[in-house]
């Protein structure tokens, strides 16, 4: 992404939880269809990627579930919170995701929304494999004990 300094790019949403619940293989920029009334309600940051989630039907990338609040300047041109919206990738792109869906069962999941520095939408996509329930206690334990040596070396370095 670009520097701090740039007005149009800015994040929206992020999905803090998905690097919890899924382990992130590899991920990939994907544009959004949007309607006027959306885009302007993200310009105020009213967005959740929390619930949401990417699929591949049809020949084309969807994301299923992604929550935009209503702008409430538009009255009854504005749109609905929790529609299905469009995901702009490559053919190449696609037929890479479609594969790894549906043959190694993985799961597309929205890391983050932003503007990028040209003032467009964008949505970084994770290809992720669930984790279980014992993942995701190594995952917490190995965070802990990260902090806790960060601890150690840094009391180890005043005395």
């Amino acid at each position: 992404m670009a520097e701090k300094s740039d007005p149009n790019s800015k994040l929206i949403a992020e999905n803090r939880r998905a690097r919890f619940d899924y382990a992130i293989e590899s991920d990939l920029e994907a544009g959004i269809m949007l309607m006027g009334s959306e885009v302007k309600s993200l310009r105020q940051g009213g967005s959740n990627l929390g619930e949401s989630y990417a699929s591949v039907e049809g020949g084309e990338l969807w994301l299923i579930n992604g929550y935009i609040a209503p702008y409430l300047q538009a009255k009854q041109f504005g749109h609905e919170e929790r529609r299905r919206r469009k995901l702009l990738v490559s053919a190449k792109e696609l037929s890479r995701l479609w594969n790894a869906v549906g043959r190694e069962g993985m799961t597309l999941v929205p890391l983050k929304m932003y503007f990028n520095e040209r003032g467009m939408v964008k949505i970084k996509i994770g290809v992720a494999k669930g984790k279980k329930l014992a993942d995701k206690r190594e995952t917490s334990a190995k965070r802990d004990w990260d902090r806790q040596k960060a601890r150690i070396m840094k009391e180890g370095h005043r005395g």
